[in-house]
């Protein structure tokens, strides 16, 4: 026995949707972070994952890791995760985590979410400072 399938033409709004063109879509959800450690700056930029798990941390300065994580979709932010940690000789160490939760401005623009923060870490308090923009979130 056969079964026929009818496929019916998707409405134009969706098509454009499901090929990343559609109004929503066209504003990728992105959290950018500034992250400064001895003078250097230098941007890091997490897109919404639905697993935060395999996250990478970003090297900063050979003395600490820096790891922005944004749980969710492009159309819907779960939670937006910090964690900072000193490089240490035997394993990085935990040293700032934050978690901020919905609901988080609209905006096509960047909007800033955490202020600006100093983190000190190890014997010599090496100071990290970073402030994290979250853009493309839909009302």
């Amino acid at each position: 026995m056969h079964t026929k399938i009818l496929r019916k033409p998707l409405p134009l709004a969706w098509g454009l949707t499901l090929l990343g063109l559609g109004g929503a879509a066209l504003a990728q959800s992105q959290l950018t972070c500034q992250v400064t450690y001895a003078g250097a700056t230098q941007t890091v930029v997490a897109r919404p994952v639905a697993d935060p798990y395999p996250v990478a941390s970003v090297d900063i300065g050979g003395r600490f890791w820096f790891k922005p994580i944004v749980v969710g979709t492009a159309q819907k932010i779960d939670r937006v995760l910090i964690y900072s940690y000193l490089d240490t000789p035997t394993q990085p160490l935990l040293v700032h985590q934050v978690k901020y939760l919905p609901p988080f401005p609209a905006s096509k623009t960047a909007v800033p979410i955490t202020g600006q923060n100093h983190v000190y870490g190890g014997p010599l308090e090496r100071e990290l400072i970073y402030s994290c923009s979250l853009e493309g979130t839909a009302p």
